[in-house]
């Protein structure tokens, strides 16, 4: 399975079968977060075997069952921490699903355990992802048009329009997808509207983007 494929197999899963991570998969895990974080100051971190962070009355109301891994998202406060987690996590995510793993986005319904993880000073957890491998393989979510959140028209690069359409893949907060591409020359600018977690939206939308269209140097 290639980078695009995982992208289009990949859906949100909350529940889990009770069976281990292999121990290779585990290893391949840890090199790909180690990676992440050399490049992005992250400190990104695999908690696993760990079933209380999902068995909390706020897990049960996001219909939770059988997580006991997860990823925490971790770095340094800032105004882009945001944004950064959501641009790395997705390549760990997406790594993951080839991996034959699934995984779910979690902003709120968990419950924190401090002993799971280190967050350092000056450090925020900013989101966990749950991983494991999972009883479905998810379902598809109702899309935007490529219009709705780009100035894409049919004059546009292909390579804009492939961006676009992968972003429109990424995983977004309650499916909201408040983001938009535009294309000025040979250059792209976005913006996210307001909302919960727009910022890390945008992080993933973007390494998505960049996927699809074939291209790291177009951001302005």
């Amino acid at each position: 399975m290639d980078i695009k494929e995982a992208i289009l197999n990949r859906h949100s899963v909350r529940t889990f079968l009770d069976k281990p991570l292999d121990p290779e998969v585990t290893e391949k895990l840890r090199s790909i977060i180690d990676r992440c974080n050399e490049e992005s100051g992250l400190h990104i971190q695999l908690v696993l075997n760990e079933p209380k962070a999902f068995d909390s009355a706020m897990a049960h109301y996001g219909k939770f069952s059988g997580v006991t891994n997860y990823l925490a998202l971790i770095g340094k406060k800032g105004p882009d921490l945001e944004e950064k987690c959501g641009y790395y996590g997705e390549q760990i995510v997406l790594e993951a699903q080839r991996l034959g793993l699934n995984t779910c986005w979690v902003a709120l319904t968990y419950k924190k355990i401090p002993s799971a993880f280190v967050v350092d000073k000056g450090e925020k957890l900013s989101v966990v992802i749950a991983l494991g491998y999972g009883a479905t393989q998810g379902r598809e979510h109702r899309s935007k048009s490529v219009g709705e959140v780009s100035n894409c028209t049919g004059d546009s690069p292909e390579w804009f329009r492939n961006g676009v359409e992968y972003a429109l893949l990424a995983p977004t907060a309650v499916n909201q997808q408040k983001f938009f591409f535009t294309l000025e020359g040979d250059k792209v600018s976005t913006k996210v509207g307001r909302a919960f977690y727009t910022k890390m939206d945008l992080g993933i939308a973007k390494y998505h983007f960049e996927i699809g269209s074939g291209r790291t140097d177009i951001w302005r």
